[in-house]
């Protein structure tokens, strides 16, 4: 941990009630107005902290001259870019509350989002405006756009438009600060079993993510981050652009995640750390191997979840001194984080104690279970306002989540003795079979590297043995043109997992079911029970 702030960051890192990103940003400005903060890995666009305040405050008078208030809820749907941080740091500078919308959404996931947080006004990217007129008709709120950047002539807006380019011409806004406990934005869970739920983020749980990210990666002057993941979610926004502000170092943008290419955006911005899911260290690693693999400034890799096999490609193939993890959600920040110098693949890290509790405990009695032993990941904040403030228009919801003053997480997890916490499964994926609990992501992670498997699900089927607990069922995609039946599949599978996770269903799909943000929805898998399976103890199809 920083036992004492570098000259070069932001004053404010040890007092909770300074954690807002528009005053850090003020500092920076007047600190060092030169330095350049945000650039472009595609272009050669470049803002300094300086340039960047100054057109914050005019974006922010923008605002206020369309009539946007102190708590008023706009909707931001755009790339990553400069644009997105004028938009997102202006919203926070004038009180207002950005509403975070995934580039992915369409059809009702949009209309859902946009309805539940009661915008009247949205910004988005030009490429995004045939998908938002889609969805006017069912639309109850919004009335007015701002289309950033350009947009086909013949693509015309279905609702007023309001000129993007106004905002330069705007007098800067020079009104009060927010306060650290009034809310910043909202950002929208997956909802894999339900309506998205619209997270209510205050100023100082946004700026945490921040100053986590600064202890754990131990954030130096000469640092530059590379972020590729998209700004309407926590990592890209606030573990990592938040944390770059904070600490006074250079962001690097990418519109778009490339996994062709990172390496040369990494090389070639002269990067110092950057972040992973595991999905995008995956598809890294996938890339052909390269004499230049090692030709990067790359000291440390953040990756979540961190695969054993991803630590090591990071550290043997690319050379990566140090290669973390960590824990957390929308909801309670980054409780968990990994260390520097202290390997740890496949688990999230340790927890952040200055900042945290997080114990594992028994789902129903929420008793901590002893080291070792499986539970749920219980968290709760030491500071104001590093949590979220609920479930925007959710209310249920919000203390749905909340029990005996933990937050549940709905995660399994272990904690070792010295404390490391490894992170298993969703609670409502874990499998319970002949007395074993058995992670669905780690049967998954097996089946899926069965030659002829391109996707698979595992997930829980009621035994019909008495007392027989759950069946594993996969739901599997498989290889266009591989030629394979489900038994042989299967009896590879077997190969490779223990005995109590042999899958006894086995269902062949043209695509799994997932949410806007490309997550498997095994809740709506499990509503269609075992028919039109393969059952293996009879060697026919299920009628279930």
């Amino acid at each position: 941990m920083l036992l004492e702030r570098p000259q070069f960051m932001f004053s404010g890192l040890e007092d909770p009630s300074r954690w807002i990103l528009p005053a850090a940003l003020d500092e920076m400005a007047q600190t060092r107005p030169q330095d350049t903060w945000i650039s472009s890995a595609e272009d050669d666009d470049k803002v300094s902290f300086g340039a960047m305040a100054d057109e914050v405050r005019r974006m922010a008078g923008h605002f206020a001259g369309l009539g946007v208030e102190r708590g008023d809820r706009v909707a931001v749907w755009m790339f990553n870019g400069s644009d997105f941080v004028r938009v997102w740091l202006a919203l926070g500078r004038l009180g207002a509350v950005a509403v975070l919308l995934n580039t992915e959404l369409r059809g009702a996931f949009l209309t859902h989002q946009l309805n539940n947080s009661g915008a009247k006004l949205a910004v988005i990217d030009g490429g995004l405006l045939p998908a938002m007129n889609d969805c006017l008709p069912g639309l109850t709120h919004l009335s007015r756009l701002i289309v950033a950047g350009a947009h086909a002539d013949e693509t015309k807006p279905g609702l007023p438009l309001v000129d993007w380019r106004t905002w330069r011409q705007a007098p800067p806004w020079e009104g009060p600060m927010p306060r650290a406990h009034e809310t910043a934005c909202i950002m929208y869970t997956s909802g894999t079993s339900g309506p998205s739920k619209g997270v209510l983020m205050p100023h100082a749980h946004c700026a945490l993510y921040g100053v986590g990210a600064i202890e754990c990666l131990q954030l130096q002057a000469g640092d530059k981050y590379y972020i590729p993941l998209p700004l309407f979610h926590a990592n890209g926004l606030l573990m990592q652009l938040s944390a770059t502000l904070l600490a006074g170092i250079p962001a690097v943008l990418r519109r778009r995640f490339s996994a062709s290419a990172w390496l040369e955006d990494v090389r070639s911005s002269g990067a110092t750390v950057t972040n992973h899911l595991g999905s995008t260290a995956a598809f890294v690693i996938a890339q052909p191997p390269s004499a230049n693999d090692r030709d990067h400034r790359l000291r440390a890799v953040l990756v979540a979840p961190n695969l054993a096999v991803h630590e090591e490609a990071f550290r043997q193939r690319f050379g990566v001194r140090d290669v973390v993890s960590g824990f957390g959600m929308t909801e309670v920040n980054i409780p968990i984080w990994g260390r520097l110098g202290a390997p740890a693949p496949n688990a999230a890290g340790w927890v952040h104690e200055k900042h945290f509790d997080v114990v594992i405990a028994d789902p129903q009695t929420d008793s901590p279970v002893p080291h070792g032993e499986l539970g749920e990941i219980l968290v709760r904040p030491k500071v104001p306002f590093g949590f979220m403030a609920g479930y925007h228009e959710m209310p249920d919801k919000t203390v749905e989540a909340w029990r005996n003053l933990w937050f549940h997480t709905g995660d399994a997890g272990t904690m070792a003795v010295d404390g490391l916490v490894t992170f298993v499964d969703r609670i409502k994926d874990c499998i319970r079979r002949r007395g074993e609990n058995i992670s669905a992501t780690e049967v998954e992670q097996v089946v899926g590297s069965v030659p002829g498997v391109a996707e698979v699900a595992a997930y829980a089927v009621p035994s019909d043995l008495p007392g027989g607990e759950d069946e594993v069922m996969l739901a599997l995609v498989l290889t266009a043109g591989y030629e394979s039946t489900l038994e042989a599949i299967a009896a590879q599978a077997d190969a490779l997992l223990p005995r109590f996770a042999k899958p006894r269903f086995l269902r062949q799909m043209d695509e799994l079911p997932k949410t806007a943000t490309g997550k498997v929805q095994r809740a709506a898998l499990k509503k269609q029970g075992t028919r039109a399976a393969l059952d293996r103890t009879t060697g026919l199809p299920s009628r279930g």
